[in-house]
Protein backbone atom coordinates (compact mmCIF):
# COMPACT_ATOMS: atom_id res chain seq x y z
CA UNK A 1 0.00 0.00 0.00
CA UNK A 2 1.82 3.12 -1.19
CA UNK A 3 -1.10 5.53 -1.38
CA UNK A 4 -0.41 8.97 0.04
CA UNK A 5 -3.23 9.89 2.42
CA UNK A 6 -3.92 12.28 5.27
CA UNK A 7 -3.51 11.35 8.91
CA UNK A 8 -6.65 9.80 10.44
CA UNK A 9 -6.27 12.09 13.46
CA UNK A 10 -6.27 15.73 14.34
CA UNK A 11 -3.07 16.39 16.28
CA UNK A 12 -1.70 19.50 17.98
CA UNK A 13 1.75 20.27 16.60
CA UNK A 14 1.31 17.87 13.68
CA UNK A 15 3.18 18.37 10.42
CA UNK A 16 0.24 18.28 8.00
CA UNK A 17 0.99 21.69 6.49
CA UNK A 18 4.75 21.09 6.31
CA UNK A 19 4.60 17.57 4.88
CA UNK A 20 5.54 18.50 1.30
CA UNK A 21 8.43 20.63 2.48
CA UNK A 22 9.67 17.85 4.77
CA UNK A 23 9.38 15.32 1.95
CA UNK A 24 12.02 17.23 -0.01
CA UNK A 25 14.59 16.36 2.65
CA UNK A 26 13.81 12.66 3.02
CA UNK A 27 16.50 10.43 1.49
CA UNK A 28 15.95 7.02 -0.02
CA UNK A 29 15.54 4.37 2.69
CA UNK A 30 14.28 0.85 3.36
CA UNK A 31 13.39 1.15 7.06
CA UNK A 32 11.30 4.12 8.23
CA UNK A 33 10.81 4.99 11.90
CA UNK A 34 8.92 7.70 13.81
CA UNK A 35 9.80 7.70 17.54
CA UNK A 36 7.22 10.48 18.17
CA UNK A 37 4.45 9.48 15.79
CA UNK A 38 1.58 11.64 17.03
CA UNK A 39 -0.71 12.07 14.03
CA UNK A 40 2.04 10.54 11.82
CA UNK A 41 1.28 12.99 9.00
CA UNK A 42 4.63 12.32 7.32
CA UNK A 43 4.21 8.54 7.31
CA UNK A 44 0.74 8.82 5.81
CA UNK A 45 1.86 11.42 3.25
CA UNK A 46 4.78 9.39 1.90
CA UNK A 47 5.06 6.06 0.16
CA UNK A 48 5.62 3.03 2.38
CA UNK A 49 8.95 1.28 2.29
CA UNK A 50 9.85 -2.34 3.11
CA UNK A 51 9.71 -1.85 6.88
CA UNK A 52 7.93 0.84 8.88
CA UNK A 53 7.64 1.51 12.61
CA UNK A 54 5.46 4.09 14.34
CA UNK A 55 5.97 4.69 18.06
CA UNK A 56 4.36 7.03 20.55
CA UNK A 57 4.44 7.13 24.34
CA UNK A 58 0.66 7.69 24.33
CA UNK A 59 -0.73 4.17 24.70
CA UNK A 60 -4.28 5.22 23.80
CA UNK A 61 -3.12 6.74 20.52
CA UNK A 62 -1.20 3.58 19.58
CA UNK A 63 -4.10 1.40 20.70
CA UNK A 64 -6.39 3.33 18.35
CA UNK A 65 -3.95 2.86 15.46
CA UNK A 66 -3.70 -0.86 16.25
CA UNK A 67 -7.49 -1.16 16.28
CA UNK A 68 -7.72 0.63 12.95
CA UNK A 69 -5.03 -1.66 11.52
CA UNK A 70 -6.37 -4.97 12.85
CA UNK A 71 -10.09 -4.47 13.50
CA UNK A 72 -11.24 -1.68 11.21
CA UNK A 73 -14.59 -3.33 10.47
CA UNK A 74 -15.45 -3.66 14.16
CA UNK A 75 -14.45 -0.06 14.88
CA UNK A 76 -16.57 1.17 11.99
CA UNK A 77 -19.55 -0.81 13.28
CA UNK A 78 -19.14 0.65 16.76
CA UNK A 79 -19.04 4.21 15.39
CA UNK A 80 -21.98 3.61 13.05
CA UNK A 81 -24.75 6.15 13.56
CA UNK A 82 -22.67 8.51 15.69
CA UNK A 83 -23.31 12.21 15.31
CA UNK A 84 -20.83 15.00 15.97
CA UNK A 85 -22.48 16.91 18.80
CA UNK A 86 -21.32 18.70 21.95
CA UNK A 87 -23.43 16.30 23.98
CA UNK A 88 -21.78 13.18 22.54
CA UNK A 89 -18.35 14.79 22.89
CA UNK A 90 -19.04 15.51 26.56
CA UNK A 91 -20.33 11.97 27.05
CA UNK A 92 -17.25 10.29 25.57
CA UNK A 93 -14.93 12.70 27.37
CA UNK A 94 -16.48 12.66 30.83
CA UNK A 95 -18.89 9.75 31.26
CA UNK A 96 -17.91 6.88 28.97
CA UNK A 97 -15.91 4.20 30.79
CA UNK A 98 -13.95 1.95 28.40
CA UNK A 99 -13.62 -1.68 29.48
CA UNK A 100 -11.76 -3.11 26.49
CA UNK A 101 -9.14 -2.00 24.00
CA UNK A 102 -11.89 -1.59 21.43
CA UNK A 103 -13.82 0.65 23.85
CA UNK A 104 -10.70 2.76 24.32
CA UNK A 105 -10.24 3.07 20.57
CA UNK A 106 -13.87 4.13 20.05
CA UNK A 107 -13.56 6.81 22.70
CA UNK A 108 -10.19 8.07 21.46
CA UNK A 109 -11.27 8.27 17.82
CA UNK A 110 -14.53 10.08 18.56
CA UNK A 111 -13.03 12.59 20.98
CA UNK A 112 -10.04 13.26 18.73
CA UNK A 113 -12.16 13.89 15.63
CA UNK A 114 -14.47 16.30 17.47
CA UNK A 115 -12.05 18.16 19.75
CA UNK A 116 -10.47 21.55 19.16
CA UNK A 117 -7.13 20.88 17.36
CA UNK A 118 -7.35 17.24 18.40
CA UNK A 119 -6.11 18.12 21.89
CA UNK A 120 -6.67 15.07 24.09
CA UNK A 121 -5.48 16.30 27.49
CA UNK A 122 -8.65 16.33 29.60
CA UNK A 123 -8.22 19.83 31.04
CA UNK A 124 -7.93 21.37 27.56
CA UNK A 125 -9.98 18.95 25.50
CA UNK A 126 -12.83 21.11 24.20
CA UNK A 127 -15.50 20.68 21.58
CA UNK A 128 -14.06 21.83 18.25
CA UNK A 129 -16.09 20.36 15.40
CA UNK A 130 -17.12 22.59 12.48
CA UNK A 131 -19.77 21.25 10.12
CA UNK A 132 -18.19 22.86 7.06
CA UNK A 133 -14.55 22.11 7.80
CA UNK A 134 -14.32 18.97 9.92
CA UNK A 135 -14.56 15.42 8.62
CA UNK A 136 -18.18 14.35 8.98
CA UNK A 137 -19.05 11.11 10.81
CA UNK A 138 -20.49 9.59 7.63
CA UNK A 139 -16.98 9.85 6.14
CA UNK A 140 -15.22 8.25 9.13
CA UNK A 141 -15.57 4.69 7.74
CA UNK A 142 -13.76 5.61 4.52
CA UNK A 143 -11.06 7.33 6.56
CA UNK A 144 -10.64 4.27 8.78
CA UNK A 145 -10.51 1.82 5.86
CA UNK A 146 -7.83 3.68 3.91
CA UNK A 147 -5.82 4.17 7.11
CA UNK A 148 -6.11 0.47 7.89
CA UNK A 149 -4.82 -0.40 4.42
CA UNK A 150 -1.81 1.88 4.86
CA UNK A 151 -1.05 0.43 8.31
CA UNK A 152 -0.90 -3.19 7.22
CA UNK A 153 2.44 -4.76 8.20
CA UNK A 154 3.46 -1.55 9.99
CA UNK A 155 4.93 -2.15 13.45
CA UNK A 156 3.24 -0.09 16.18
CA UNK A 157 4.83 0.39 19.60
CA UNK A 158 4.37 2.54 22.69
CA UNK A 159 7.64 3.01 24.52
CA UNK A 160 10.29 5.57 25.36
CA UNK A 161 12.00 7.20 22.36
CA UNK A 162 15.46 6.13 23.54
CA UNK A 163 14.54 2.45 23.27
CA UNK A 164 13.26 3.00 19.72
CA UNK A 165 16.46 4.73 18.63
CA UNK A 166 18.74 2.26 20.42
CA UNK A 167 17.03 -0.70 18.74
CA UNK A 168 16.69 0.84 15.27
CA UNK A 169 18.47 -1.31 12.65
CA UNK A 170 21.54 0.12 10.95
CA UNK A 171 20.82 2.43 8.00
CA UNK A 172 17.28 3.18 9.15
CA UNK A 173 15.82 6.62 8.46
CA UNK A 174 14.13 8.33 11.39
CA UNK A 175 11.73 11.26 11.14
CA UNK A 176 11.79 12.76 14.63
CA UNK A 177 9.21 15.33 15.72
CA UNK A 178 9.45 15.84 19.50
CA UNK A 179 7.58 18.52 21.47
CA UNK A 180 9.10 21.99 21.13
CA UNK A 181 11.97 22.89 23.45
CA UNK A 182 10.23 26.14 24.42
CA UNK A 183 6.50 25.50 24.44
CA UNK A 184 3.57 25.19 26.82
CA UNK A 185 3.25 21.48 26.08
CA UNK A 186 1.32 20.90 29.30
CA UNK A 187 -1.67 22.34 27.46
CA UNK A 188 -1.55 19.92 24.55
CA UNK A 189 -0.11 16.54 25.46
CA UNK A 190 -1.14 13.80 27.86
CA UNK A 191 2.51 12.91 28.52
CA UNK A 192 4.98 15.65 29.38
CA UNK A 193 8.44 15.98 27.82
CA UNK A 194 10.90 17.44 30.31
CA UNK A 195 14.00 19.53 29.58
CA UNK A 196 16.18 16.55 30.47
CA UNK A 197 14.35 14.54 27.79
CA UNK A 198 15.48 17.06 25.17
CA UNK A 199 19.10 16.67 26.33
CA UNK A 200 18.69 12.88 26.41
CA UNK A 201 17.34 12.90 22.85
CA UNK A 202 20.38 14.84 21.62
CA UNK A 203 22.80 12.49 23.41
CA UNK A 204 21.06 9.42 22.03
CA UNK A 205 21.05 10.70 18.45
CA UNK A 206 24.70 11.70 18.67
CA UNK A 207 25.57 8.21 19.93
CA UNK A 208 23.87 6.56 16.95
CA UNK A 209 24.50 9.22 14.31
CA UNK A 210 27.11 7.11 12.57
CA UNK A 211 24.72 4.28 11.76
CA UNK A 212 21.34 6.04 11.34
CA UNK A 213 20.03 8.91 9.24
CA UNK A 214 17.58 11.30 10.86
CA UNK A 215 15.56 14.42 10.10
CA UNK A 216 14.67 16.20 13.32
CA UNK A 217 12.18 19.09 13.49
CA UNK A 218 12.33 21.62 16.32
CA UNK A 219 11.40 25.15 17.31
CA UNK A 220 14.02 27.73 16.34
CA UNK A 221 15.70 28.60 19.63
CA UNK A 222 19.27 29.23 20.87
CA UNK A 223 18.99 26.15 23.09
CA UNK A 224 18.25 23.86 20.16
CA UNK A 225 21.08 25.33 18.09
CA UNK A 226 23.44 24.66 20.99
CA UNK A 227 22.12 21.14 21.58
CA UNK A 228 22.70 20.20 17.95
CA UNK A 229 25.92 22.06 17.16
CA UNK A 230 27.40 18.68 16.26
CA UNK A 231 25.05 17.83 13.36
CA UNK A 232 25.79 18.10 9.65
CA UNK A 233 23.27 20.84 8.88
CA UNK A 234 20.45 22.93 10.33
CA UNK A 235 17.91 24.49 7.95
CA UNK A 236 15.55 27.29 8.92
CA UNK A 237 12.21 26.60 7.22
CA UNK A 238 8.90 28.45 7.04
CA UNK A 239 5.52 27.52 5.56
CA UNK A 240 2.00 28.92 5.43
CA UNK A 241 -1.02 27.32 7.01
CA UNK A 242 -4.64 28.24 7.56
CA UNK A 243 -7.03 27.52 10.38
CA UNK A 244 -10.42 27.27 8.71
CA UNK A 245 -12.44 26.94 11.85
CA UNK A 246 -11.86 26.55 15.56
CA UNK A 247 -14.41 26.42 18.31
CA UNK A 248 -12.82 26.92 21.71
CA UNK A 249 -15.42 26.61 24.47
CA UNK A 250 -13.07 27.91 27.13
CA UNK A 251 -12.21 31.17 25.40
CA UNK A 252 -15.36 31.48 23.32
CA UNK A 253 -13.40 32.12 20.14
CA UNK A 254 -14.37 31.29 16.61
CA UNK A 255 -11.74 31.91 13.94
CA UNK A 256 -12.34 31.29 10.24
CA UNK A 257 -9.64 31.46 7.59
CA UNK A 258 -6.93 32.79 9.90
CA UNK A 259 -3.51 32.55 8.22
CA UNK A 260 -0.32 31.74 10.07
CA UNK A 261 3.32 30.96 9.34
CA UNK A 262 5.04 27.86 10.60
CA UNK A 263 8.72 28.29 11.41
CA UNK A 264 10.99 25.47 12.50
CA UNK A 265 14.44 24.02 12.24
CA UNK A 266 15.08 20.95 10.09
CA UNK A 267 18.11 19.22 11.61
CA UNK A 268 19.82 16.49 9.59
CA UNK A 269 22.91 14.33 10.05
CA UNK A 270 23.39 13.79 6.29
CA UNK A 271 23.81 15.97 3.24
CA UNK A 272 20.39 16.18 1.52
CA UNK A 273 22.04 17.50 -1.64
CA UNK A 274 24.07 14.29 -2.04
CA UNK A 275 21.22 11.89 -1.24
CA UNK A 276 18.91 10.27 -3.72
CA UNK A 277 15.61 11.71 -2.55
CA UNK A 278 12.32 9.85 -2.62
CA UNK A 279 10.59 12.74 -4.32
CA UNK A 280 11.29 14.75 -7.48
CA UNK A 281 11.74 18.18 -5.98
CA UNK A 282 14.30 20.92 -5.63
CA UNK A 283 15.61 21.76 -2.19
CA UNK A 284 14.95 25.31 -1.03
CA UNK A 285 18.34 26.64 0.00
CA UNK A 286 17.21 29.92 1.47
CA UNK A 287 18.16 30.64 5.08
CA UNK A 288 20.47 27.68 5.42
CA UNK A 289 22.86 27.31 8.31
CA UNK A 290 25.26 24.51 7.45
CA UNK A 291 27.74 22.99 9.85
CA UNK A 292 29.99 20.39 8.23
CA UNK A 293 31.53 17.86 10.57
Amino acid sequence: MTQEINSPFRYAGGKFYARKLIAEYIPEHDFYIEPFAGGASIFFAKSKVDKNLLNDIDEDLINCLMTIRDHSDVLIERLKGEQATKERHAYYKNEYRPRTKLDRAVRWFYVNRTSYSGIMKTQNCYWGYGEKYSMRPENWPRNILRTSAKLQEVELTSCDFEKVIEEAPDNSFLFIDPPYFNADQEKFYVHSFEKEDHFRLSRTLKKHSGRLKFLLTYDDSPEVHELYNWVHAIYEKTWNYTINRTDDQKNGTNIKGARYKGHELFIVNYDPFKQRNLFDSTLDTQKILEKVL
